[in-house]
């Protein structure tokens, strides 16, 4: 199992991406929520009011939900951290079900 971490530029966003996703049946869950974002974009420092994305999937389905994600997403140089994941036994049963 993997976890995605995906910043997006606001909630209808997120959401967008999220069910782009799910409809493709290449995530199993996902869960947003507000944060707020420090960094430097062409040499200069910025903040801003984002949604993180967190997609819960397996493995081998990170290659498809990254092109997936670049053809729908706002930012010209999109956020898309993986992250390794264990789960319980049901939890990963319900998760491959939830992909077939």
């Amino acid at each position: 199992m993997i976890i995605l971490y995906i910043t997006c530029k606001d909630k209808e966003e997120a959401m967008n991406i999220a069910k782009h996703l799910l409809a493709r049946k290449l995530v199993a869950c996902t869960n947003f929520f507000p944060i707020e974002s420090m960094y430097f974009w062409n040499a200069t420092m910025e903040y801003s009011q984002e949604y993180v994305l967190l997609v819960k999937t397996e493995n081998n389905k990170y290659k498809q939900i990254e092109k997936e994600v670049k053809k729908v997403h706002s930012y010209e140089c999109p956020c898309i951290l993986k992250f390794t994941a264990q789960c319980n036994k049901e939890y990963k049963q319900w998760l491959q079900t939830a992909m077939k």
